[in-house]
């Protein structure tokens, strides 16, 4: 359960060999993916951490490290095909949504991206909303309203005359092949992309006095973005033919993409550093009662809509444990820190352990808002936790386990009222909830959702996102399925999933 991801043996018979780029906002990977038209496999080549680094008083992202890290990923990719006795055909890069890096009049990177956890949005929401009302804004983009979504940031901005705005997976695609483009499914999450046209929304772009041509031309999943630079060709070792082809680029468009659902009626929730927790649609829920519970309306692959609320997510817990580590490492003894006295040092770093002992801890302890602002930035997460607890009239004590059991009840709790509402608005059944990404490994979150739920929960594959991105690239190149549901069976003839039943 602690692990990150899975990796599986050389590809070479699965199929033909594709590389996913695959970035979250805690850690990176590089995958070479094997697709066919009855299976799919990953291999990972290449893994490397990623975080928010501080600059003048910001939080940023370190762009030009992670450039680094997927061209070495890139490299290691080439000589797995070349020992598979394949090639890479195409590259797919996913990454979060709404961050983006600003290009000049020349085409260079201005300065490090910032990123979402930044408060420089939340700042200039009130002032956003003067300008565009949030009904209308709702009407036409039917994104959820949160203070770090593109828009916001955007009006953060001093001076945008002349320069162009890239959203993390466009720049890393523009850095591999010199073109230019914004992908849909992640055009969809910056406030200035209309819901039903699925074009921009100029008239908002004009409302903020953003320039008209501040972010590139759209393009779907599946199209081609370029190929590779002849300097990227040449230090990946990848021929200069290799294409990189637009995916879901938001990784929650891919990791949907590969729910392995058998029938329509079901729920996802892509948990990993956020949880994304919704339901797939063909159309748009604009209603004033969706705006009002927070719901977003985001493209998926094919022109679906995600319609979902971003739920607080494993961040709580990965924020968490770093806390401690620093505390016993700082302390020099687990026994000299109150916080973790009461687990031995393996215990307190060992991830299994820790969940181990939360399974332990008595059923009905508190419970917190995972959706509060006071959880979004970094720093002593437990701190703050026993904090929201106490503001409750509640009480939790300073054992990690108990700190640990509260963070998976509280998220279990937010998945159950998120499904609910979603079978609500959409007027979608639901018979069962599909959990990918890293918190599918979390037994424990799995079990404590089946019973919050009332529903059967279907826990993995771990990748899904690597797989949705591997997938559409290999639909592309003609050598999977066209169809959403039959990329589907494949993913679950593939990797097979944990079915948790309801306990409670």
């Amino acid at each position: 359960m602690s692990g990150v991801g899975e990796a599986v043996p050389g590809p070479a018979s699965a199929g033909r060999l594709f590389a996913a780029v695959d970035i979250g906002a805690s850690s990176g990977r590089v995958i070479v993916g094997s697709a066919g038209h009855e299976a799919a496999q990953l291999h990972v080549v290449h893994r490397f951490p990623n975080g928010v680094i501080e600059r003048h008083g910001s939080l940023h992202w370190d762009f030009a490290g992670l450039f680094a890290e997927v061209l070495t990923g890139l490299a290691a990719a080439a000589e797995f095909a070349a020992a598979a006795g394949g090639v890479i055909e195409s590259i797919g890069i996913d990454t979060w949504a709404v961050d983006y890096g600003l290009l000049d009049a020349e085409g260079k990177l201005l300065s490090q991206p910032f990123s979402y956890r930044d408060g420089r949005g939340a700042a200039q929401v009130a002032g956003v909303h003067e300008r565009i009302a949030t009904e209308r804004l709702y009407a036409t983009t039917g994104l959820q309203h949160l203070p770090f979504n593109t828009l916001y940031q955007l009006a953060a901005e001093p001076d945008l005359a002349g320069k162009q705005a890239l959203l993390i997976p466009d720049l890393l695609a523009y850095m591999l092949t010199g073109a230019r483009r914004t992908e849909s499914t992640n055009a969809s999450t910056t406030g200035l992309f209309d819901a039903v046209a699925g074009e921009w929304a100029t008239e908002f772009l004009t409302a903020l006095g953003l320039p008209a041509e501040l972010f590139p031309p759209l393009i779907e999943p599946g199209e081609t973005i370029g190929t590779l630079l002849t300097e990227v060709a040449e230090r990946t070792g990848l021929v200069a033919t290799t294409k990189v082809v637009a995916v879901g680029s938001h990784d929650t468009a891919s990791a949907v993409a590969a729910v392995p659902a058998t029938s329509p009626n079901f729920a996802y929730i892509s948990s990993g550093t956020w949880s994304l927790v919704g339901v797939e649609l063909h159309h748009p829920v604009l209603s004033e009662a969706s705006r009002l519970a927070n719901f977003t309306n985001e493209r998926g692959v094919d022109g679906t809509i995600r319609y979902l609320r971003n739920v607080g997510g494993l961040w709580l817990l990965s924020e968490s444990m770093r806390t401690w580590e620093h505390e016993v490492y700082d302390a020099g003894t687990p026994a000299s820190s109150a916080s973790s006295a009461t687990l031995s040092l393996p215990e307190l770093l060992d991830l299994s352990e820790l969940l181990a002992a939360a399974a332990a801890e008595p059923v009905g302890g508190p419970r917190i808002d995972v959706d509060s602002a006071d959880f979004i930035a970094p720093g002593n997460l437990p701190e703050r936790i026993r904090a929201a607890v106490n503001a409750t009239g509640g009480t939790l004590g300073t054992r990690p386990a108990a700190v640990v059991r509260c963070i998976l009840d509280s998220l279990a709790a937010a998945y159950a009222t998120t499904v609910a509402q979603a079978q609500e608005l959409s007027g979608q059944q639901l018979d069962v909830i599909h959990i990918v990404g890293g918190g599918s490994q979390n037994r424990l979150l799995c079990q404590l959702t089946a019973d919050a739920t009332g529903l059967p929960v279907v826990a993995g594959p771990v990748e899904a996102t690597a797989l949705g991105n591997v997938l559409i690239q290999a639909r592309a190149a003609g050598a999977a399925p066209s169809s959403l549901t039959e990329l589907r069976t494949i993913v679950a003839a593939s990797h097979p999933g944990i079915q948790y039943l309801p306990q409670h």
